[in-house]
């Protein structure tokens, strides 16, 4: 579902992804760790299409990135560290705006069911999201992914800022959606939820990939002190 071949990109004389060659298969869920500058948010950045590769492929779904980037937008959803809503509408109104957006008309009773799919408790449906909190929001825009029925879910630092509870619960939706045949790639500082969410697990150093680990391979002592071995 997510391919990449080769990728690379550069800035000037700076090389901020170095041939890149990685494959996420629909259902599994692959992690990248690393240090800040290592290459995870450039790598995602990529597959969103908002940067252009200087060499290499990005391929969703088997379709170039960089050569059609209006129809690889159908199979993907993105949530960054900080998830862009609006503030002003409910969270109900948010995944009605959103969803319609990408074509999807619901009712109200099936935006509701959607919102309970992504674990936001009901009180909160018709609350503005501006008395959210992050981990309230990234709940929408997971109900968002789903609303498009996405195959690829992209995300940047998702647990970042969250508390243990919160942290929890969001690996629990994710396992959920990887369950129903949706490809995740992860870019994440937080090893320990790698090691409890991921399928696979990618240690990036300065742009390039240096270690692929199966998560059922390996402890979580065992990853982190492949990881500082690693940066």
């Amino acid at each position: 579902m997510l391919e990449a071949t080769n990728l690379t990109k550069r800035y000037g004389n700076h090389t901020a992804l170095n041939q890149l060659n990685l494959t996420v298969e629909p259902g599994e869920i692959f992690a990248l760790l690393g240090q800040n500058g290592a290459g995870k948010t450039t790598t995602i950045n990529l597959f969103l299409g908002f940067i252009e590769p200087s060499e290499g492929m990005a391929q969703i779904n088997g379709v170039s990135v960089s050569e059609n980037p209006e129809e690889i937008k159908q199979y993907l959803a993105y949530i960054p560290e900080t998830v862009m809503l609006y503030s002003n509408l409910t969270g109900l109104e948010n995944l009605e705006y959103f969803s319609s957006l990408a074509g999807f008309e619901y009712s109200k009773t099936e935006l509701a069911e959607l919102l309970s799919t992504a674990g936001l408790q009901t009180q909160a449906f018709d609350l503005r999201l501006g008395g959210y909190s992050k981990g309230m929001r990234q709940k929408v825009g997971i109900a968002i992914a789903i609303a498009k029925k996405a195959k690829v879910l992209l995300l940047d630092e998702p647990t970042s800022g969250l508390d243990p509870k919160a942290s929890n619960e969001f690996s629990t939706i994710l396992k959920s959606l990887a369950a129903r045949g949706t490809a995740i790639l992860m870019a994440t500082h937080d090893i320990f939820r790698a090691k409890e969410v991921a399928t696979r697990i990618g240690i990036m150093r300065e742009g390039c990939l240096q270690s692929v680990v199966r998560a059922s391979d390996i402890s979580a002592n065992e990853l982190e002190e492949l990881y500082l071995r690693t940066v």
